[in-house]
């Protein structure tokens, strides 16, 4: 296995938790993870060395993911993206830290595709605002941007609109 290879088999656990954060259907991401990795593993002769491996490969995976939509678009019965709503309702409440994650789970679900992502990029994968902007090839001022208006929108879903304001506490008689 050459050093390229290794490369790329270390960087699939962050290539499987963006994509599950990004689409929300885990069988869906592993799907696009694997697409990403076959055509990673084709076209690694591509990667200029002295960049950034991970964003490389965000990237190939990112653009799976909007070919996906795209195909979804135009044959909306043949391939479901996200979870069906009635599943996750159905879903029994599980405690503590494990609930909190679901809650950001679903407020990301309700933010803006552009800030979703570039919340999860500079967020969750901890990539630089330079890199998140080739990733997604725009300036990094909209990286930014987005990710401030990201933030923001999560902070007013996860207080119930209330953007800064503290979560209401409930009197207990």
């Amino acid at each position: 296995m050459t050093k390229k290879h290794r490369a790329i088999v270390a960087e699939v656990p962050h290539l499987r938790r963006y994509a599950h954060a990004l689409i929300g259907d885990p069988a869906l991401a592993d799907d696009m993870v694997q697409s990403c990795l076959d055509r990673a593993l084709r076209k690694l002769h591509l990667w200029r060395e002295g960049t950034n491996f991970r964003a490389w490969l965000i990237t190939i995976l990112r653009n799976t993911y909007v070919s996906h939509l795209r195909h979804v678009g135009r044959h909306p019965e043949e391939s479901p993206c996200g979870m069906d709503p009635d599943l996750a309702a159905a879903t029994p409440p599980m405690q503590g830290q494990e609930m909190a994650i679901q809650d950001i789970g679903r407020a990301l679900e309700q933010l803006r595709d552009d800030q979703r992502e570039v919340v999860l990029l500079v967020g969750l994968e901890e990539l630089s605002y330079k890199d998140t902007a080739e990733v997604l090839g725009i300036p990094v001022g909209t990286v930014m941007s987005r990710l401030s208006r990201g933030r923001e929108n999560l902070r007013r879903i996860m207080h119930g609109g209330g953007g800064d304001a503290k979560p209401s506490l409930r009197r207990v008689k």
